[in-house]
């Protein structure tokens, strides 16, 4: 089995080495990129399966690089920030950001997170390009959902979970099921966060074009189909 590659996008160079040498020892084959230009440039030019991508970068700021990343690939990443502030965490999630670590971090949470993300990735790669429900089609090459001839505009988490949807259209899935599929690992003590985003997904397709696709199936979890 080939090593799986990851990217650090950091510009504190003792931190970079740090985790440079702790994923090495993990089995992981690492490169670095110390700003947020080489960052996008590596990223867009070089196959990685994660990227590791602090927020406060020379030149290029990591939200920045993370829209520029997302605009290509949906590669898990996960970002790291010396800050501890709420909306930093909502705006790199709502962004794409797979998960969120604040600086100090303990490793073995930063490996545990690593390998929750890789495993979500791999659980939703689809054997299709496109996935579609009547006239609800998502496009994974692409990264594009649309209805009829209208694009949806969902932030990386609502297209993560609406793929999984698709994926298993017809099917009663389990809160607990979609959060180690779309979320990697459990939300300790946010155990909503499933309904939350059920929610989102309904007011932009469901409500917003007056059909229903997403069922709840009360006392175990909710379902895709048709009415």
């Amino acid at each position: 089995m080939s090593k799986k590659k990851i990217l650090i996008v950091e510009d504190e160079i003792k931190i970079a080495r740090f985790l440079e040498l702790e994923l090495t020892h993990e089995g992981y084959d690492v490169e670095q990129a110390h700003d947020g230009r080489e960052g996008v440039q590596k990223a867009q030019n070089e196959p990685f399966d994660l990227i590791i991508l602090d927020i406060m970068l020379p030149h290029i700021n990591g939200i920045e690089v993370l829209r520029k990343i997302r605009q290509t690939s949906t590669i898990p990443i996960i970002m790291l920030t010396a800050k501890d502030e709420v909306m930093d965490k909502v705006i790199g999630l709502d962004m794409g950001a797979n998960d969120y670590m604040t600086k100090p971090f303990a490793i073995e949470e930063l490996l545990a997170r690593i390998r929750a993300a890789l495993k979500a990735g791999r659980q939703l790669v689809s054997k299709e390009n496109t996935l579609q429900l009547g006239n609800l089609k998502l496009d994974t090459d692409m990264y594009k959902v649309t209805y009829g001839t209208e694009i949806i505009e969902l932030t990386k988490k609502e297209f993560d979970l609406l793929h999984y949807f698709l994926e298993n259209k017809n099917i009663v899935l389990t809160r607990d099921k979609i959060l180690q599929a779309v979320w990697g690992y459990d939300y300790i003590g946010d155990t909503n966060i499933v309904d939350v985003y059920i929610r989102y997904l309904r007011s932009k397709i469901d409500d917003k074009y007056n059909i229903k696709l997403i069922h709840t199936v009360r006392g175990v979890g909710y379902i895709l189909k048709h009415e």
